[in-house]
């Protein structure tokens, strides 16, 4: 283990929380682990893409902690130790963002840090998007205000796959293969998300953690690139945008656009990072990764630096 990653394994082991939250045709369970003191001037939250969950931001949680904030990472309901529902129509970004709202409201902390990654940027976008929002800064991994419809496509057809494996290794391959995007991860960090990325099936062997039926939304035939303007040029809070260079998912004239557009952007609040030899999306689990988003979260706001420079 690297020097780096030995300091960071000097932080506690994550706190489990969870918390009940409406659905449309009831109520649904939102499991989450908490990094760092509770008491901690800043929160960060966490919220991972479509079909992972919480503890893909072991590592960043960890070197934030270590930093002095608070993570909490959720499993978005049908993921991880969340709780499924009972259709797959119910799976909606209304949900997403009413639970993501439970699980800031249940911390207590009255402004957080949001970090996305792909479908958690999305709904990082539409929660900052909205008045009255608790989104402090914002960092959206590998998701923007347009997504090309041939990355839907593949990303329906790749996400749509739910084998059953007889070992975890099985698993480590099957991820390997889906989440090449994530860059060039050592064995350590393939076995924790296959660890944290699978679960018991019913004949006793072990499938993906993840409830099938979030993925039916993605498997219809985009013919048009997912525009996302409306709620871009309603964001005002400061914004991280990080692009994995192999990336058909967010390009880079829509990073271009994102920088030049929108209030962030006029008050010039929007920064970018885009990371060698990785795709969709960086798993932020590199130290130039975690070094990038740290900084982000952490250098001071305007009126704090003002307040230093006297």
């Amino acid at each position: 283990m690297s020097s780096w990653r030995m300091r960071q394994a000097g932080v506690e082991e994550p706190r489990s929380g969870e918390v009940t939250v409406p659905a449309s045709r009831g109520f649904v369970r939102v499991a989450y682990v908490e990094w760092g003191p509770p008491n901690a001037e800043r929160t960060v939250l966490c919220v991972h893409g479509l079909t992972r969950n919480g503890r893909d931001f072991d590592e960043l949680a960890r070197a934030l902690a270590a930093r002095g904030c608070r993570v909490i990472a959720p499993d978005l309901p049908g993921r991880g130790r969340s709780g499924w529902l009972e259709r797959w129509s119910d799976y909606d970004n209304a949900l997403y963002v009413a639970a993501m709202s439970a699980v800031v409201a249940r911390s207590g902390a009255e402004r957080v840090d949001w970090v996305g990654t792909s479908l958690g940027g999305f709904i990082g976008m539409e929660v900052a998007a909205r008045a009255g929002h608790p989104i402090r800064r914002l960092v959206l991994n590998e998701f923007g205000a347009r997504v090309p419809a041939t990355a839907l496509r593949r990303i329906g057809t790749s996400s749509g796959r739910y084998p059953e494996f007889a070992d975890l290794a099985g698993v480590e391959a099957h991820l390997r293969d889906l989440l090449a995007g994530f860059g060039p991860l050592d064995d350590a960090q393939w076995r924790h998300l296959a660890e944290h990325g699978a679960a018991s099936s019913p004949d006793g062997g072990l499938r993906l953690a993840h409830d099938p039926a979030v993925t039916v939304p993605f498997r219809w035939p985009f013919l048009t690139d997912f525009v996302l303007w409306h709620l871009w040029d309603r964001i005002d809070c400061p914004v991280l945008i990080l692009r994995g260079a192999e990336s058909d998912f967010l390009l880079p004239d829509t990073v271009r656009a994102m920088r030049a557009r929108g209030p962030a952007a006029a008050s010039g609040r929007v920064e970018s990072v885009e990371f060698a030899g990785t795709g969709h999306a960086p798993a932020l689990m590199s130290r130039e990764q975690i070094d990038a988003v740290a900084a982000f979260l952490l250098a001071p706001d305007r009126g704090e630096a003002a307040a230093a420079g006297r």
